[in-house]
């Protein structure tokens, strides 16, 4: 589903300021400045929506009387807006079926933040992660359980070999301690005297061709862990 917001305010800074904002975090923005001009906007692009902004206080009409509108047309998630510090109007708001309520003034990061809780909680923000993962002419696949080197040939390893490159393809320059790898591949942490992580590793530079004296992909950060410094590229199919 589209990541497409309706706003209304009438407040002309603050309209400009949230659709730069938004739009710079990869959201669309759609904005009314009162009551006509927001129902005019959620009447030609209701289906699209993926969320809607109320101010509660507008010239023609109050956000509440939008709400029950919009709740009574369409299910999209609603977070309204109000300068007043009264209980009693976000009680009223969530009552006509807002799904959060903000304080004025408020940060655009906080708004960010519960945009970004919403959309979790309605599975709008849920992308499939990425079957294949390439990097310096490698692919893991993901669904097949495979590593082609690049000369298409199938890399042979383990399955705790595939589990551990895979979990440093999803995460490409991160610092990732002996702990957090040995409970993805293992379900334990590690030992002060296990050492079973650091063959492993030193199995899978092999695998990938990897100088274990100068590595380039799978470097030993003393005393951090490990870290995979290759640029990696995600594919969905």
């Amino acid at each position: 589903m589209a990541r497409k917001i309706l706003i209304v305010d009438d407040d002309q800074k603050t309209r400009v300021l949230l659709k730069a904002y938004l739009e710079k975090n990869q959201y669309e923005v759609r904005l009314a400045h009162d009551g006509a001009a927001f129902l005019a906007e959620f009447q030609r692009y209701a289906d699209e929506l993926s969320l809607v902004i109320l101010d509660v206080m507008l010239p023609d009409t109050d956000g509440f009387a939008l709400c029950k509108i919009v709740r009574g047309r369409s299910n999209v998630p609603i977070i309204m807006l109000t300068a007043s510090s009264d209980e009693t109007d976000r009680v009223v708001g969530l009552e006509l079926g807002a799904d959060d309520y903000i304080a004025k003034p408020y940060s655009p990061r906080e708004l960010l933040a519960r945009i970004k809780a919403i959309h979790r909680r309605t599975g709008i923000d849920q992308v499939a992660p990425p079957r294949y993962y390439r990097f310096v002419g490698f692919t893991l696949d993901t669904v097949a359980r495979t590593v082609l080197d690049p000369a298409g040939e199938l890399v042979a390893l383990t399955g705790l070999d595939f589990q551990l490159l895979r979990y440093f393809v999803e995460h490409p320059g991160d610092i990732l301690d002996r702990n957090v790898l040995c409970e993805q591949t293992r379900g334990r942490d590690a030992g002060p005297l296990d050492r079973s992580l650091d063959v492993q590793i030193s199995r899978l530079r092999l695998r990938l061709n990897d100088d274990g004296k100068q590595p380039l992909l799978i470097k030993t950060v003393r005393g951090a862990g490990y870290v995979f410094s290759a640029d990696v590229n995600c594919l969905h199919a």
